[in-house]
């Protein structure tokens, strides 16, 4: 009998330890709910709700191919071993399948599975489907891992040039198991003492013919206006598909060989709306290798060492401010209240709150870290941890620390008409399109139900930079 253990990867399709896992003989799967250790990993509790969402899809279509799927919690990682081997005795399992998971806490629970089940004659084998390129498979001259994206972009792209990763076959139905197992999808109250909108599974469908159905449409539709669209918060122009490749709802491989479909599968990128995208997915993939190659970046350190040493401010009250949506910041306020309202952000906007916190108000980017993984749908540490890195001017290939950017500038810039902020800062919404990037710039006097700016741009830009050149 054979295990399929499945992660973060709920999909049939195009999925590594599953396809092998039925190839040789009878098998069953097992998902593992782990409510403490998310608590650790501040996972969000959206993220978490479309996670058990997408189970009860997962769990049909196994069921469809007679695959029988136990779902077992097991509070912490710790406990994981021995968990699995006593679920591997009691069903008569010789070798457990799983994808491999790349942060220093997923690595070092794998290995003590390995361990415990090598003891008793069994086996965890892993493989490798969440990136595009095995990890440790791109490397420079040196057989060091890049450290520069334009430099692993460059080797990424010729890697491509040889041959597009490819998708592993869809599972057949095996012969029905006489197994006699009733495992009940939790709902998120059960597990964790929250409880969400309705609005959240209404903004997000689960279903894995839904995210390929949602990929298709981007392919179809955007993408070949995907650079000159991605930038502006209002327009619909990004492809709002990280979630779905968070939870392995689709894969990495699906989304390039959907992005070549037009060129039958071969490399060759035909605007420049279909490169821009291709270089998006692998910012993703270098945040990835990164992510195992410099396993400090799982640890609450930044990339730079000499960082370790800047002096943040400890100011609670600028951070709630933040957090909430009311530093009097027009743009961060929207991108704030978006998150808190929907799980997602836009990625411009993004850049624009991360950066206003660890610059402007000078607070540690690793409270940001946090505060973004409690809140979005798309959490992923990787990919979180680059992002805020590249921003802090603490990561590999970040921004120069003396690069910051104006929010308001960059609000007249991508949100010209002032669209967007009136979507998510109503209070502001009768204000023309000048001066609602900037309410109180001209009438300090204004009368608004809406916070004054809490913080001077132009001087806290000063002390950031002073702040950086002090170590």
């Amino acid at each position: 009998m054979q295990l399929i253990w499945f992660r973060q990867d709920l999909r049939i399709q195009d999925h590594a330890a599953l396809w092998y896992a039925t190839q040789t003989d009878s098998c069953i799967a097992v998902v593992v709910l782990s409510p403490e250790q998310w608590a650790i990993h501040h996972d969000a509790p959206v993220k978490i709700d479309f996670y058990l969402r997408q189970l009860h899809s997962l769990k049909e279509q196994l069921q469809q191919l007679n695959i029988p799927l136990i779902i077992q919690q097991v509070p912490l990682w710790k406990d994981i071993p021995q968990a699995l081997l006593n679920l591997s005795t009691a069903h008569a399992v010789q070798t457990i399948h799983a994808n491999i998971e790349l942060g220093v806490n997923e690595l070092k629970r794998d290995s003590e599975v390995q361990n415990l089940l090598q003891q008793h004659e069994k086996s965890l084998k892993l493989y490798q489907d969440r990136t595009l390129f095995p990890i440790g498979s791109i490397r420079n001259k040196s057989q060091h891992p890049y450290q520069v994206f334009g430099a692993f972009k460059k080797a990424c792209y010729e890697a491509l040039g040889i041959s597009l990763p490819q998708c592993y076959p869809r599972p057949i139905a095996q012969a029905p198991i006489n197994l006699m197992i009733d495992s009940k999808v939790p709902k998120l109250a059960e597990l964790w003492s929250n409880t969400l909108d309705a609005d959240f599974e209404t903004q997000w469908p689960v279903g894995e013919d839904y995210a390929l159905q949602r990929l298709d449409d981007f392919i179809k539709n955007k993408v070949s206006y995907y650079h000159n669209e991605r930038d502006f918060p209002h327009s619909q122009g990004t492809s709002q598909i990280s979630a779905y490749l968070n939870i392995g709802m689709l894969s990495i491989r699906q989304c390039i060989q959907a992005l070549f479909s037009a060129q039958q599968g071969h490399f060759l990128p035909e605007n420049l709306g279909q490169q821009t995208w291709l270089d998006e997915l692998l910012w993703r993939e270098f945040y990835q290798h990164i992510l195992y190659d410099f396993p400090q970046v799982s640890k609450h350190l930044p990339f730079k060492a000499s960082t370790q040493y800047i002096q943040w401010r400890d100011a609670p009250e600028d951070l709630a401010a933040w957090q909430q949506g009311r530093t009097g910041i027009p743009i961060v306020d929207a991108g704030m209240r978006q998150l808190l309202a929907t799980g997602w952000m836009h990625n411009r906007v993004r850049m624009i709150t991360a950066m206003f916190l660890c610059k402007n108000l000078l607070i540690d980017w690793r409270l940001g870290e946090q505060w973004f993984m409690q809140h979005l749908i798309d959490g992923d540490l990787a990919a979180n941890n680059g992002g805020w890195q590249w921003c802090a001017s603490t990561g590999t290939d970040a921004v120069p620390y003396f690069r910051i950017f104006n929010p308001i500038s960059q609000s007249q810039k991508f949100d010209a008409n002032g669209d967007y902020i009136r979507k998510w800062v109503p209070e502001l919404a009768h204000l023309d399109a000048k001066s609602i990037h900037e309410p109180f710039a001209k009438n300090a006097n204004l009368k608004l139900n809406y916070p004054h700016p809490i913080v001077d741009l132009k001087s806290s830009r000063q002390r950031a930079i002073e702040a950086f050149k002090g170590i």
